[in-house]
Formats: structure tokens, sequence, C-alpha cells
């Protein structure tokens, strides 16, 4: 437990990437958004996606979480099993915390009727439309899925380099294809679109938890073995 708790405070000591610049993010991304909307020849409330820039964001994180500590991280003698611990705990932490942000000023910006510009950044249908858990638990789940995706890329990287990570990344490619290929022949777009259209932002948050699952074995699978 001490070796995980230390790797999360190597972790934090790089302010700037891990905590710095998704603040920017926010704070830059909000307001560009409120003073679009406030120019905006619109009659009726003007929602606006960029405010998810800093989730997106996380995906660099968890690049930068591996390759900028983990050589350290073993060259201090911690185990690899502990660097992931520490590293995954952390960043599970500052996404849920992100999460709780992004419902604070969901409901900052449904008080004051959209920055009084009638502008929503955060407080966007369907995921703001439930219960309070419901809009943290998503937004908690896409950050982590954005991560762990991260994570597990620079993993592969260290341990297969390039040419591991395009076989995989090629390999994505055609299940993809290969499920929109199986669809096409059995005509099950139809079907396809009412599963889709009928997913909740709990449903939702689900499958990105088993998603993040998948994502977590395959990363500390691949760290048992990557080389610093």
């Amino acid at each position: 437990m001490t070796e995980v708790i230390k790797v999360g405070r190597m972790q934090l000591m790089n302010r700037w990437a891990f905590l710095g610049v998704p603040v920017a993010i926010l704070v830059g991304v909000t307001i560009l958004a409120i003073a679009i909307a406030a120019v905006l020849p619109v009659d009726g409330p003007v929602y606006v996606g960029a405010g998810q820039a800093p989730l997106w964001y996380f995906f660099a994180v968890g690049i930068q979480a591996l390759t900028l500590t983990f050589p350290f991280a073993l060259a201090m003698s911690v185990t690899r099993r502990a660097f992931f611990a520490g590293t995954v705990g952390t960043f599970a932490a500052l996404a849920l915390g992100l999460a709780v942000i992004y419902f604070g000023l969901s409901r900052v910006e449904a008080a004051t009727g959209g920055w009084g510009v009638d502008a929503y950044v955060y407080a966007l249908p369907w995921i703001s439309d439930g219960p309070w858990y419901q809009t943290i638990l998503f937004f908690w789940a896409l950050t982590v899925f954005f991560f762990m995706a991260g994570f597990w890329g620079a993993t592969i990287y260290k341990r297969w380099s390039t040419t591991g990570l395009l076989i995989v990344l090629l390999g994505l490619g055609v299940v993809v294809v290969a499920l929109a290929g199986l669809a096409t022949a059995t005509s099950s777009w139809a079907a396809v679109g009412r599963v889709l259209s009928g997913q909740t932002p709990l449903s939702v948050s689900a499958w990105l938890a088993a998603l993040v699952l998948v994502l977590f074995g395959g990363s500390f699978l691949t760290l048992r073995r990557a080389q610093p």
C-alpha cells in the first residue's frame, strides 16, 4: 500500500500536465462557448459540446501517465503491480473529481439560465435529465475509459513498439468493419438503431465500465512485460 501511495504522489508531481491543463481547457472552452452563444443570432438555447474537451484530454493523460513516470518508477524499485494500481487509482479519483465538477457546472447553468445568455455547455439534454448520480457516473465512466484507452495504447507501445501498436489498431479496425458487414449482411441496422436509441446514460455508463474492465485487464497483462 505504501508503494501505491508513493506512485500516486509521483504522478501528481506533474501538476501542470495532469491538473493544470485540464483546468485550463475547462475554463477556456467554457468562456469561448459562452462568448459564441452570446453573439449567435439564435432564438432559444444554444447547446455546445466543446465542454467535453477535458474528458478527451484524458486520453493523452493516460499516455503520459505511463511514458513520463514508468521508467523512473522502476528505477526507484517500485513494482509494476504497485505502479499500475497507484496510477490507475490516482487518475480514477481525478476523473471522479472532474465528473463532480461537471455536475456542479451543469447545476450552475440551469440556475443561471445558461450563464445568462442561454448557453449550455454542461447541462446537456439526455445526460443531465436524470438524477444527479446518473450525470456523475456517465462523465466518470467516459473519462476513465479515455484514460485507460490511452494508458493501454502506451503499454502496447512499450511492449511491442510501433509495430505492435499498429497491429492492434488494424485489428480493432478489422473487427469494426466485420461487425458493420455482419449488420449489413443480416439487415440488422434497424435493430442496431433501436438498441442504440434505447440507451440511457446509466446503461451507457455500464457499457463503458465493461470496456474499462477489458482495458484494465489488457493494460495490466501488457505492463507486466513492458520495457521501461
